[in-house]
């Protein structure tokens, strides 16, 4: 089968620093001190094991607070989706080393919020419930701050405090589906100060990959399903693409039925996905035999 490697693709720069940085601090202190993962340094299972070879703990609780319960000593990394400053505070009461390996484009979206709040303003934050990043935004400023996920939310939201607003976003969602939302924001509050953050790394490859789609047949997306970014990545090959798109976490999980008739696929990667995983794919596609 031919096979359309679709760029860019894979590691985005916030998770190639947070990798460095939680394998640094592993290699600095191996032996001497606990080094923990404060949840997921990036959502990727492979990423994960690696950083545990390289003397990194995990601890797996996807709320931030109760995950550092579990932290009694020694060093702990707060990963590349942010960080609420209530859990900055905790984890330094209570005498932890604390590493920061937020990504860049996250840590500009908590600036500006602050920014935001001690203008005044109210913020309506487009996220993903029960994902870190936002988990970590609305912790700046709760009661100033409401999550909403789609345009009904936007259809129905009520910011509680009478303040002039402004509207940002998480920086891995799809960028139609958010400017969408920031679309019917805009209609219902006019004077509302829009801010979208998705990230450069998130809409490039969207982009990529929907402009790809004209040329395939179908596109297999290689990451995690704890993955948002790689989530919405199949998400817009199927909806603005008009592509069927299949995430796979490695090439054991490639159905051969998907590509019946088909002779050419698209391969891209979420921006926490190891190279080494995506080019086992690829190899896999490339030896599969083309089927009527």
């Amino acid at each position: 089968m031919e096979v359309v490697r679709i760029t860019p693709r894979g590691y985005c720069h916030g998770v190639v620093e947070a990798i460095r940085i939680a394998k640094r601090e592993g290699a600095a202190r191996s032996g001497n001190e606990k080094v923990t993962m404060l949840g997921y340094l990036v959502h990727n299972e492979h990423v994960t094991r690696e950083l545990e070879e390289s003397g990194v703990a995990l601890v797996a609780e996807s709320d931030r607070m109760k995950a550092l319960d579990e932290v009694a000593e020694g060093t702990v990394i707060f990963t590349a989706h942010g960080i609420s400053p209530a859990v900055i505070d905790a984890a330094k009461a209570r005498g932890l080393n604390v590493v920061d390996a937020t990504c860049s484009d996250v840590t500009r979206t908590h600036d500006l919020v602050r920014e935001l709040v001690a203008g005044g303003r109210h913020v309506i934050y487009i996220g993903k419930r029960g994902h870190p990043e936002p988990a970590g935004v609305l912790g700046i400023a709760p009661e100033h701050t409401t999550l909403i996920e789609s345009i009904d939310d936007a259809d129905s939201v009520e910011p509680p405090d009478g303040r002039p607003l402004a509207v940002t976003c998480q920086t891995t969602l799809s960028m139609w589906d958010t400017q969408a939302i920031i679309e019917r924001l805009v209609q219902r509050f006019p004077s509302i100060e829009v801010h979208n953050e998705i990230c450069r790394a998130t809409q490039e490859r969207q982009e990529a990959a929907v402009l790809a789609a004209d040329d395939v047949e179908c596109v297999v997306v290689v990451g995690s399903a704890l993955s948002s970014n790689s989530q919405r990545l199949v998400q817009v090959v199927r909806e603005k693409g008009h592509r069927p798109a299949y995430l796979v976490d490695t090439a054991a999980d490639i159905d051969a039925s998907w590509f019946k008739g088909m002779h050419r696929v698209g391969v891209t990667s979420g921006a926490s996905t190891p190279t080494q995983i995506t080019r086992g794919v690829i190899a896999a596609l490339e030896v599969m035999p083309e089927t009527n």
